[in-house]
């Protein structure tokens, strides 16, 4: 479902269930979904967004800003940049002698996006045995607003600043973008099957949440 409020457009889904309130979920990548009541009537959940469109539109941007926040980097051999989850020297990722910082950060970025590609292409083949589907085409991708993504043909994508992350936590990435070959949306069919996969996923996004303005270059 989607509203419209002070000229932007909130996307949601809703859960319905045998529950006696409304409630409003936001998770980390800025999804929606609304947990209502089983008798709860559409107009009655439209009326609820749009009472709290604006703090809704507020955590939105704390979650886009918390993406896109800039850190100052050091690009000399000593400098410390995450992978995997830990702080290492610029000099333990990439050849760091005597290049200046321009080339630096390109080859930083280059090292970046093919450790991502190869850490998804071999994580991915343990998850997509376990349920049973496969993508058609796998990229890796630089984004400011999403970790990863999965269109209707099969089609998956992965921020190459997964490669910062610890693996635990590229991995719920890709269940989770996995799990959307199987549910477009995330109902509640959707999280189960994450759920059943890895069930501290919420963990995950809770790390990536907290850590994700310090995952940039």
């Amino acid at each position: 479902m989607k509203v419209e409020i002070e000229n932007e457009i909130i996307e949601f889904n809703v859960q319905y269930g045998n529950r006696k309130k409304l409630a409003i979920q936001i998770d980390s990548f800025g999804f929606i979904t609304v947990k209502a009541p089983n008798d709860t009537s559409k107009e009655m959940i439209v009326s609820v967004i749009e009472s709290k469109g604006k703090r809704i539109l507020e955590k939105i941007h704390e979650i886009e800003v918390a993406r896109e926040a800039p850190k100052a980097r050091e690009y000399h051999a000593q400098g410390k940049f995450l992978y995997l989850g830990k702080d290492r020297f610029l000099h333990e990722l990439i050849d760091s002698s005597e290049l200046n910082e321009e080339v630096l950060k390109r080859n930083l970025k280059k090292f970046y996006i093919a450790s991502c590609r190869s850490i998804i292409e071999e994580r991915i083949k343990i998850y997509q045995k376990q349920l049973k589907v496969k993508p058609k085409i796998i990229e890796i991708v630089e984004s400011k607003a999403k970790w990863g993504s999965c269109s209707s043909d099969k089609k998956l994508t992965f921020n190459y600043r997964l490669a910062m992350a610890p693996v635990e936590v590229i991995d719920y990435v890709i269940i989770h973008e996995l799990c959307h070959i199987l549910h477009m949306n995330h109902d509640r069919s959707f999280w189960r099957r994450v759920g059943s996969i890895m069930p501290d996923y919420k963990e995950k996004e809770e790390y990536l949440a907290r850590h994700g303005y310090s995952m940039s270059l």
